[in-house]
């Protein structure tokens, strides 16, 4: 089987896709804007800084499979440091992020010939002209779907939103999608033969009418780099990291109503991440947490490691590849099923799964640790073991498994599924 692969900024997903695929022979092609394989000569020309971000870009695969289609990804890039917002605007912008998806999706959509390929894959908000192309062509069309289905997205952040009416600036944009943009996800959707997840969070939050698809359910990897050292228990205060985007789709205001339920001065709250609103909006939610900044990804492990517990209470997610950064810096786990990490936990040994909406039970388990600080320690060492289970090489090779089973062409014509 013969597969072409189109991601217009890539990540470390793809790059185990690409990876596994390449290896078995099955990468027809792949397609993205701004895309190297890092080798190239004239990048040692350029100033660290620059070079550090192209690299971001770069793909274990030889040139020769890489098709990029750079210029709308340049100015989009151009414009974020020149905070240019006219043309970053969601959806309408030139060069905002949802143009840069459908740009790629059309120019792989017009690059589509049957000749060579057995499959297309594509991802969430870049997949429909390409998929309608494939149809025509009778080829097989693989949907991945990195976080929950839009419906169920939108309904959680609505209900939300009248929980938490202070916080609906930090809900972030899916809840005002268009009626455009949601719709080019349900035809997506309808026209995919294969749905590739990360975990039964994704998988569940499918409508009825995509629910006899294929599907191949794929844990994310862990980081490589883990701690060796060993954790002597802690004293002081409790530290307890919150890392991401600071909204309430990660459930930040439930660990802001859980932490004031403990006595004061007994936990330290480590809020690392992104700002949604002003800072402070978030101190007058709860005033006593530690704000960390966004930093190199080797800062970030380091500072895990400085801290005793994660908790990320989220509503909404597909999987939070935090979690098992944690996990590998030696930190037990508070996290709700819908961080898409239920697998990681194994109840009072590698951490403890609370609802979502829950701050009473959030409260419940960091008041456990308060008072089984030895215990830290040794759940942070198997929560380790636990996540080194989890590589990039094994979610890729599980996909590209799964895929190579598949039939080689489908030759169905287009029609609607919905």
């Amino acid at each position: 089987m013969k597969i072409l692969v189109a991601h217009p900024t890539g990540n470390r997903n793809v790059r185990a896709i690409l990876s596994s695929l390449f290896e078995r022979q099955m990468l027809a092609d792949f397609h993205s804007t701004v895309a190297l394989t890092g080798e190239e000569a004239w990048l040692q020309r350029l100033p660290a800084t620059l070079q550090q971000e192209l690299l971001r870009r770069s793909y274990p695969i030889p040139s020769t499979l890489i098709k990029a289609h750079p210029w709308r990804e340049v100015l989009r890039m151009v414009a974020q440091k020149g905070r240019l917002q006219r043309l970053l605007q969601p959806e309408t912008g030139w060069a905002s992020i949802d143009a840069i998806y459908r740009d790629l999706d059309h120019r792989v959509a017009q690059s589509l010939r049957s000749s060579s390929l057995d499959a297309v894959y594509a991802y969430e908000d870049g997949a429909l002209e390409t998929f309608r192309r494939a149809k025509d062509l009778g080829l097989t069309c693989i949907y991945d779907l990195p976080i929950a289905y839009w419906e169920t997205g939108r309904q959680l952040m609505q209900q939300e939103a009248e929980r938490y009416p202070d916080w609906v600036q930090t809900l972030g944009g899916s809840i005002q999608d268009s009626s455009e943009k949601t719709d080019r996800k349900t035809q997506e959707l309808a026209l995919a033969d294969v749905v590739i997840t990360s975990g039964s969070f994704v998988s569940d939050s499918l409508p009825a009418f995509a629910r006899a698809k294929d599907q191949i359910v794929s844990p994310f990897g862990s980081p490589l780099t883990a701690t060796t050292e060993p954790r002597p228990a802690g004293r002081g205060p409790l530290r307890v990291l919150f890392a991401g985007s600071m909204g309430q789709r990660k459930g930040l205001a439930d660990l802001f109503a859980a932490v004031k339920q403990l006595p004061k001065g007994s936990i330290e709250l480590v809020v690392m991440g992104s700002l949604l609103a002003p800072l402070a909006f978030y101190r007058q939610q709860y005033a006593d947490f530690t704000y960390e900044a966004g930093r190199p990804h080797d800062q970030v492990l380091a500072l895990m490691r400085s801290c005793d517990v994660f908790c990320l209470p989220s509503i909404v997610e597909g999987r939070a590849l935090v979690m098992q950064e944690a996990m590998s810096q030696g930190l037990p786990l508070i996290i709700t099923p819908n961080t898409g990490g239920a697998d990681l936990i194994r109840e009072g040994e590698t951490g403890f799964l609370v609802p979502i909406r829950s701050p009473e039970r959030i409260a419940e388990k960091l008041v456990w640790f308060l008072e089984h600080r030895d215990a830290i320690p040794e759940m942070g060492r198997q929560a380790q073991q636990h996540a080194a289970r989890y590589t990039w090489e094994r979610y890729g090779q599980r996909i590209a498994t799964a895929l190579q089973g598949l039939p080689t062409r489908t030759h169905s014509p287009a029609f609607n599924q919905l």
